[in-house]
């Protein structure tokens, strides 16, 4: 029997954090914003686990300040 507080079976905690990930990179266009929730301390990772084109991030990626 499921918890009833659990999520629908079609929700996963990795589909709900995706999401949110590209939530959040839609609404800023800035990397550097999703990169740091996610905890992934290499930006070719955030931008893989988007599957966001290399060339697009890269230009996007310039225009954030570290």
């Amino acid at each position: 029997m499921r918890n009833p507080i659990s999520p629908p079976l079609e929700y996963s905690t990795h589909s709900m954090r995706r999401t949110k990930a590209a939530q959040i990179y839609k609404q800023t266009g800035n990397l550097r914003a999703v990169q740091i929730p996610l905890g992934h301390t290499k930006l070719e990772s955030t931008v893989r686990y988007l599957g966001v084109e290399v060339d697009d991030a890269l230009q996007l990626s310039e225009l954030v300040d570290l």
